[in-house]
This record gives structure tokens, sequence and C-alpha cells, in this order.
């Protein structure tokens, strides 16, 4: 993944403001099963917003940074337990400037 510009962060952090968590992370922790979620849900929509749960007894940066390598995506953001990862997808669904 290419590194992303503070203003493509910028952009990306307002589109994902209003974005449900569509991977959550739980106390199966980092499995290929979550992977698999991930990958798909980055092709489907580009920008995901994932959140752990309670469960979960990781540090939340090193799941981002996991799961962002493993998938080829970019860590947008970390707020909470909850964090933005960017992948861009062939069909290019956000127009980044």
């Amino acid at each position: 993944m290419e590194k992303l510009t503070g203003k493509q962060t910028r952009f990306l952090r307002g589109l994902g403001h209003h974005l449900d968590p569509v991977v959550r992370v739980g106390k199966e922790q980092l499995s290929e099963r979550l992977l698999a979620t991930t990958d798909e849900a980055l092709t489907t929509h580009e920008l995901i917003k994932v959140k752990l749960q309670e469960g979960c007894d990781l540090d939340r940066r090193e799941v981002a940074s996991q799961l962002a390598t493993a998938t080829g995506a970019a860590v947008v953001q970390i707020l909470g337990k909850t964090f933005l990862l960017y992948r861009r997808s062939d069909q290019m669904k956000i127009s980044l400037p």
C-alpha cells in the first residue's frame, strides 16, 4: 500500500466518521477467518471501520498494524477501540485528493 498524504488521511477520516464498524475483533482475535473477512470488506468498500470488542486482549495499535499488513491496507485513524483501514480497489470507489 502506498503511503497516504496528510490531505488524503484527513479526507478519509471525514468519510469514515459516519461509517459503522463492518469488522469486529473479539476473543478469537486475529484468526484466518477475521483476516478473510477484513480483506473482503476492503475489496467491497475500500474504507472500513474496525472495532475491538471487550474480549480482545491485544493492543489496538498492534491489531490495526497487523490487519493492515496482512491485507495490504493503510491505517487511516485509531480512535479509542475503533480504527479505520483503507485499501484502494480496482473499482476505485473513493477518489482521493
